[in-house]
């Protein structure tokens, strides 16, 4: 049986779902990273991914890897981080933001910004810009956390794959942009590099949504594409960290997978943008 077999087969193998209990275990105990409440299905993919690229046959030896090297643990829990994203994704979302959003953001004396589970730092950036074409850049500060250090490294760099800017080029320009694009960045023959103007105004910081509490009050908080690997209880109790920490009155921008439907909080907000998974606490 090779590993994708013996995975699909542990859906139903209740020694498969001990094995992968005690994995997540120890990697908690170990790191203090607490995956044990993240969807089983998306867990799943990362271990095998892991199991096939090191050839190691159980979930078990996997586990004794971990325990006994400290390297191999920091892999996986690389692997087990959320790093999918990219500049103004979803246009249709940074537009409405810009619409319905920002034209009550003028008002505030200074305006704080959270960008939680923010990966590599695209969506930072694309806030920035956004903010910086309003004219508020200036009194906005922009809290971008993530519970990855390396990926926290990559985004505090500002720094892009050049193949990557034709495609955030449309993104921007879907999303409402007033410029262009190029106007934000230079670059060599691989990378865009991001104006360091940009940056003074941005905070990276550490941060673990399923174990961490909050750390400043908010007037939005952006955590897109994130909660969808999460079981619906700890979705629940992100989502009412998210609630405590904004302000009355602030705003909160899923992913386009994700919803309010279902969280205990969503009475106490009103939808902003339809469609576009932007909501205001009441």
């Amino acid at each position: 049986m090779d590993n994708e077999e013996y995975l699909k087969q542990g859906q139903d193998n209740e020694n498969t779902n001990i094995e992968v209990d005690l994995l997540l275990e120890g990697i908690y105990r170990l790191s203090g990273f607490d995956f044990r409440e993240y969807n089983r299905s998306s867990i799943s993919r990362r271990i095998y991914y892991r199991m096939k690229l090191e050839n190691i046959s159980t979930i078990s030896r996997l586990l004794e890897k971990i325990i006994h090297e400290r390297s191999f643990l920091e892999q996986i829990l690389n692997d087990f981080s959320i790093n999918v994203t990219e500049m103004f994704r979803n246009p249709s979302f940074f537009k409405a933001f810009r619409k319905e959003v920002i034209p009550k953001l003028r008002d505030h004396k200074e305006i704080r910004i959270w960008h939680a589970g923010c990966a590599t730092g695209e969506e930072v950036y694309s806030m920035a810009i956004l903010l910086e074409e309003e004219g508020l850049m200036e009194k906005a500060v922009i809290y971008a956390t993530d519970m990855n250090e390396h990926v926290l490294q990559k985004a505090s760099l500002g720094a892009f794959p050049l193949n990557k800017m034709q495609a955030y080029t449309k993104n921007y320009i879907l999303a409402g942009g007033a410029n262009a694009f190029s106007e934000y960045y230079k670059t060599d023959q691989q990378y865009a590099y991001f104006h360091e103007s940009l940056l003074k105004n941005i905070i990276f910081a550490q941060h673990n949504l399923v174990t961490d509490q909050s750390f400043n009050e908010f007037h939005v908080i952006i955590c897109r594409n994130v909660l969808i690997y999460f079981t619906q209880s700890l979705q629940n109790k992100v989502q009412k960290l998210f609630y405590e920490s904004l302000s009355k009155g602030g705003f909160l921008g899923l992913g386009d997978k994700e919803t309010l439907r279902f969280a205990d909080v969503m009475p106490h907000y009103r939808d902003v943008a339809e469609n576009e998974r932007l909501y205001q606490k009441i």
